[in-house]
């Protein structure tokens, strides 16, 4: 017998980050690192449970932990079974309730709440199936992947037959980088040495202890005035050095031909990319800015909401480098689509990571499009930030600067009990000290 989904119960957890001005940025001055953490209990006799998170910076982590009780009744006493054997249908039963779709259409609260409920049950699942989540990815056929996706508003770009087509034809050499992915894992890159609060001090000192830990790719946030910009950025460049790669993010704070103007003066520093250098949802912008400011590439999409943005994107040749965002999509299901577009364009796929949970998200996605999507590790790195991993049941294992396949099952996303207790907003011991 299929075991049940009997409860389905949200929190709010927040980390005081800002404390610390971990995270801060352009848009972003004072995070504080948050999850609607979401946990699916079952009628299992061993207690499996499925969990899953939408990740905020603070307020308005209540909006989403609401957001995912709205859906608690689409979700309780359905079967694990019934919703894998046809996990497409069922993705569109959870984004398309004829009520919840009016606020907030595949986008905004609504649509991260759906996330966290989606990432849990690939959880979930991955736990009854004894396999970390990209290792279950890889495992299935190409048709079980492409019954996933909901094909919507993206056939003139991508249709079922051309997902089969980009599987099947990688299926020969999947074994040989599943065999590289666990002896070498996964590369990625540093943002951990470049927030925008950090004193020049502080910077001096992170990209050496990054050097001497071998990473080779750096991040730095920009954004400011143009004058600290090239201050930072002389800093970062001098201390590692001409041959090591960096690059910049703007997080949405410049217009247009603000954008431009800004990254002629930057150029000088050899920036491989600017992250969002203007509204996440301004296509035609991004197309100006990288058309105007090649070589540099733009790389965009933590903040896309769905699958059609990233389609548009794509077909303005308006990204350079693709950065789906584990818990912005619709969970795992809506991932796959963008991996497989993102693929047809021959665009390599970089994923957002950093917060609280992403990196133990995205390290499954990136390693998967690798065995089974892009095949390709040319430009492909996947974003790192060294905070907060203490507080998962199986945290990141990174190696030389990257990510090592998990082996536990499941999405790696468990909190610890303890970890969830202390850090509830607003009664856990951590935010009760701070009132105090």
């Amino acid at each position: 017998m299929s075991l049940k989904i009997k409860n389905l119960y949200a929190r709010d957890i927040r980390f005081p980050t800002s404390m610390t001005l971990d995270g801060s940025d352009a848009m972003n001055p004072d995070p504080d690192y948050s999850a609607a953490y979401v946990v699916l209990e079952t009628d299992s006799p061993d207690g499996v449970t499925g969990h899953g998170l939408a990740f905020t910076i603070g307020r308005g982590t209540d909006l989403c932990v609401a957001g995912i009780e709205a859906y608690k009744p689409l979700v309780l006493d359905v079967e694990l079974d019934s919703i894998t054997a046809d996990f497409g249908r069922f993705w569109r039963v959870i984004t398309g309730d004829s009520q919840l779709r009016w606020v907030g259409p595949e986008k905004g609260v609504i649509h991260l709440a759906a996330a966290a409920i989606v990432n849990a049950i690939w959880d979930l699942y991955a736990k009854v199936e004894g396999k970390p989540l990209w290792k279950l990815l890889v495992d299935m056929s190409p048709e079980e992947l492409v019954s996933c996706i909901d094909f919507r508003h993206i056939t003139d770009v991508l249709t079922r037959d051309e997902a089969l087509d980009i599987l099947e034809r990688n299926i020969p050499t999947c074994a040989a980088r599943e065999r590289e992915m666990r002896e070498r894992g996964y590369p990625a890159y540093t943002t951990s040495t470049g927030w925008l609060g950090y004193s020049d001090d502080k910077l001096r000192a992170l990209c050496r202890e990054s050097l001497s830990a071998g990473w080779s790719h750096f991040k730095i946030k920009v954004g400011g005035s143009v004058e600290d910009d090239i201050r930072r950025a002389s800093i970062i460049r001098e201390e590692i050095g001409p041959d090591k790669k960096l690059m910049m993010d703007a997080n949405q704070i410049w217009d247009v031909d603000e954008a431009i103007a800004y990254m002629k003066q930057l150029a000088q520093f050899d920036p491989w990319w600017i992250e969002e250098p203007t509204s996440p949802d301004d296509v035609l912008g991004h197309a100006a800015i990288a058309k105007a400011i090649h070589p540099i590439g733009v790389a965009t999409g933590e903040c896309c909401h769905n699958r059609v943005m990233f389609k548009q994107f794509l077909q303005a040749g308006a990204m350079q480098f693709c950065q789906i965002d584990s818990c912005r999509l619709g969970g795992v299901n809506e991932i796959l689509s963008v991996l497989l577009m993102a693929a047809k364009f021959g665009v390599p796929v970089c994923p957002h990571a950093g917060g609280v949970g992403l990196c133990e998200h995205v390290q499954h996605l990136a390693i998967f499009d690798y065995i089974c999507v892009g095949a390709s590790l040319e430009d492909r790195i996947a974003e790192y930030v060294d905070h907060l991993h203490e507080h998962f049941v199986d945290p990141v294992t990174m190696k030389d600067g990257h990510y090592m396949p998990p082996s536990r099952p499941g999405y790696s996303i468990e909190m610890k009990p303890e970890s969830l207790d202390e850090h509830e907003f607003t009664n856990g011991p951590v935010w009760r000290d701070l009132r105090s």
